[in-house]
């Protein structure tokens, strides 16, 4: 497993790294920064904790991630399902620390590893800070899914976000678990010295639609196969599934995901190919990912004056495509619900990126602090719908008693939402 190169002194060790009085100074302020943060209901607190202990010791991380096991899951969609397998699949051997809150960027890193004694740990990274991360946390494994536009007031072009993965990739020590299906994933994990590759889907085309190398267009096959005429193409993947079961570097083992949709198969596949790489047996790390039921509340069902609302979460026109297939063959009513904070992107021009045209035909209320821009959306889209401000009424709007209503939201108004139940 690689290891980082820490500075040693004579002060107390974690996990074999040794910690100076800075670092010590640190970890106290993030616990009691988090735990001030919990008790005042002001936040989860995994994240201003962290940010004040790398203010105090900007090391800390570095110290913290020093002889661990550490894997990072990273990309536009699908993040926090398969930092959740992979866990599950880790945990066959033993404890693991994670952020399973979703705080994914580095003060969060910091948070879920201070607070842990875990010689393990899984952590989901946002997409733009993976470059960031990996030189500081030296993982032994990154799993990368795939790249699509999210919150470009923040994030960046996507293209520009796969040539900092592919720079960062491209000196890794440990395994790239890569998304051959995705062209901007391949061409930054191409050169990782050592990659291995799943077949993971492709959801959203639009933003892959020309070759990251050469800018000619790209050829897509019926297959599920892509290539362009410059050589950049699909590798083959090292897994991928068949009939009921994955096939990981040649072994077959039983494999039915327990959560929806072809997207959480694949979400599920790279977790089992990065378990496997990291020496777990492949018959108990499938078994692990496929008894993932609920992970941070997607799917899962709140009540609503007698109305079953089925929670979502879409956050970009990638997941509401993946979604929109999934709920193709049903006809619940469905409220969608979108605001536009921080942590969901203040732009909201991605809706237009969105078929909405595909909810013709359902009963839908538009909800949420932006259902303005929603309705006026659905209203080009030639969708029918109705309006309602909150999203608890605009839940018992949709249903009725007994009746199940698909509720999907973005980011803060699924949070909300599940908070409340």
């Amino acid at each position: 497993m690689p290891r980082a190169t820490v500075e040693h002194d004579d002060s107390p060790s974690i996990r074999g790294a040794r910690l100076s009085a800075r670092d010590r100074a640190g970890l106290a302020a993030l616990r009691l920064v988090n735990g001030a943060s919990r008790r005042s209901g002001r936040g989860q607190g995994t994240v201003a904790g962290g940010r004040v202990a790398l203010r105090i010791a900007p090391r800390l991380l570095e110290r913290l991630a020093y002889d661990l096991e550490l894997a990072l899951v990273s990309g536009t969609n699908g993040k926090t399902t398969t930092t959740a397998c992979l866990t599950a699949a880790m945990s066959t051997r033993g404890p693991v620390a994670t952020n399973d809150t979703g705080s994914n960027m580095l003060p969060g890193h910091v948070a879920a590893l201070g607070n842990s004694t875990a010689r393990v740990a899984v952590l989901e990274c946002d997409e733009v800070w993976l470059s960031r991360a990996i030189p500081l946390e030296r993982p032994g494994a990154v799993v990368v899914l795939n790249l699509s536009r999210d919150q470009l007031d923040r994030t960046s072009e996507v293209r520009h976000v796969a040539r900092s993965w592919h720079a960062a990739l491209a000196s890794l020590e440990g395994t790239c678990v890569a998304n051959a299906d995705d062209p901007l994933v391949v061409s930054a994990a191409v050169h990782a010295p050592n990659v291995a590759w799943f077949a993971g889907g492709l959801e959203f085309r639009e933003d892959a639609s020309a070759c990251p190398r050469c800018m000619a267009r790209l050829h897509f096959d019926d297959d599920g196969g892509w290539h362009c005429e410059c050589g950049l193409a699909r590798p083959d993947p090292d897994a991928f599934l068949r009939d009921g079961t994955a096939v990981v570097d040649g072994t077959q083992v039983p494999f039915k995901i327990t959560l929806p949709g072809a997207f959480n198969e694949g979400n599920g596949l790279a977790a089992l190919l990065a378990a496997v790489r990291l020496g777990v047996d492949a018959d108990a790390a499938a078994a692990a990912i496929c008894s993932v039921t609920d992970v941070a509340g997607r799917f899962s069902e709140l009540d609503v004056d007698g109305s079953r609302a089925r929670l979502l979460l879409a956050k970009n026109p990638a997941g509401w495509s993946a979604l929109l297939r999934l709920l193709a063959d049903d006809d619940a009513p469905i409220v969608v619900a979108i605001n536009a904070r921080v942590a969901d992107g203040f732009d909201p021009s991605w809706l237009y990126d969105v078929e909405f045209d595909r909810l013709a035909g359902r009963r839908v209320v538009a909800t949420g602090e932006r259902w303005r821009d929603l309705s006026t959306r659905l209203f080009y889209a030639g969708v029918e719908h109705t309006t309602e401000t909150d999203p608890r009424r605009a839940i018992a709007v949709a249903g009725g008693a007994g009746r199940r209503v698909d509720v999907i939201a973005n980011y803060t108004a699924f949070a909300a939402l599940h908070g409340a139940r």
